[in-house]
């Protein structure tokens, strides 16, 4: 089915702006004359808002919107990028005109004519977090997050808590026709706790969040996020000394994976293959990890802040296998149309 996403973003980010669809073939046109093997324009308008409750009062809020276009050309090895933060017909005129010198004379006549791409289902609610609950509600969100962990231990002497919400439009048009819009919601709260015990002092700390609203967070996940940070800090406090030396280590699920990706993902990464710097350049079918090692790179979890329905580019995204088995299946990419 057509992503309603797409005619909600076009709401968003061309009509108040004067910006029809006719523009942005007008924009491709543009083109005409020049060697471009692709082309895309990328709309988009995020707002968020953020507060931080220390030492029991709030001490930080945050609301800003940032939004623009960026225009990118590839020819050949050459890619070019321009931007604006201002959307309108003649700052996305300018920014094509800017990104098409990297492409040679040619007798090319783009004719551009944009359809909305039919997608899959959305991998989450196009809410907007920010607009849901009142500002009272988000603030009553962390200092109920503080209360708990207060309770759980008098050695407790400082709790820093924080909630962010995030609303994302954004917009894509790509030369070979292909208009598709997503809305992304984003929501967090952290806690962070401070324990002591004699001369000792340690921290812990706990959250979560997703592409939803702030209803996930139910008095029940408050609680879990309180017990998780206390116990960890106190813990801590009992802790002693690793000793040197080299020794096996077992990474949990969770934020490990992102050693993972620091370890291996950029080198998985496609351009830094296909230009031949990665150790995994050319080792497709080799075996590369020690055997029962799987990789994959999935972007289709429901609800996950790393899901998109879409990615920058406009594509569905995909659960792709990287490692298996220790074999190297394949990279991270996205082909150009």
């Amino acid at each position: 089915m057509t992503n309603k996403n797409t005619e909600t973003a076009i709401s968003v980010l061309l009509t108040p702006h004067g910006v029809t669809i006719e523009d942005l073939e007008s924009a491709f046109a543009e083109l005409s004359g020049k060697h471009i093997d692709f082309a895309d324009f990328y709309f988009q308008r995020t707002v968020s808002e953020g507060y931080v409750l220390e030492e029991g009062i709030i001490k930080n809020g945050s609301f800003n919107t940032d939004m623009g276009v960026g225009v990118r050309a590839v020819s050949g090895e050459k890619s070019a990028l321009a931007y604006s933060d201002e959307i309108s017909k003649d700052a996305l005129i300018e920014a094509v005109r800017t990104v098409r010198a990297i492409g040679n004379f040619s007798d090319d006549k783009t004719v551009v004519k944009l359809e909305k791409r039919r997608i899959p289902e959305a991998l989450y609610q196009p809410v907007n977090p920010i607009e849901l609950k009142e500002t009272k509600d988000k603030i009553e969100i962390i200092k109920k997050l503080d209360k708990l962990a207060r309770k759980l231990s008098p050695h407790i002497i400082q709790v820093m808590c924080t909630i962010s919400s995030v609303y994302e439009v954004i917009l894509i048009a790509k030369r070979d026709g292909a208009l598709a819009g997503d809305i992304r919601p984003l929501v967090r709260a952290n806690l962070s706790v401070v324990v002591q015990k004699d001369s000792k002092t340690e921290r812990g700390n706990a959250g979560g969040g997703g592409r939803f609203s702030l209803d996930y967070f139910t008095d029940e996940k408050l609680a879990s996020y309180a017990e998780e940070a206390v116990s960890s800090a106190l813990r801590n406090l009992e802790a002693i000394p690793v000793p040197a030396g080299v020794f096996p280590v077992v990474l949990g699920p969770g934020w490990p994976g992102v050693l993972l990706h620091e370890a291996v993902g950029h080198g998985l990464e496609g351009d830094f293959n296909r230009k031949g710097t990665s150790v995994f350049a050319d080792k497709i079918g080799q075996k590369v990890a020690a055997e029962g090692v799987t990789i994959v790179d999935n972007g289709t979890v429901k609800d996950r802040r790393g899901s998109l329905t879409i990615d920058d580019e406009g594509n569905p995204t995909q659960c792709t296998v990287l490692i298996e088995n220790g074999i190297l299946k394949g990279y991270m990419q996205d082909e150009l149309n």
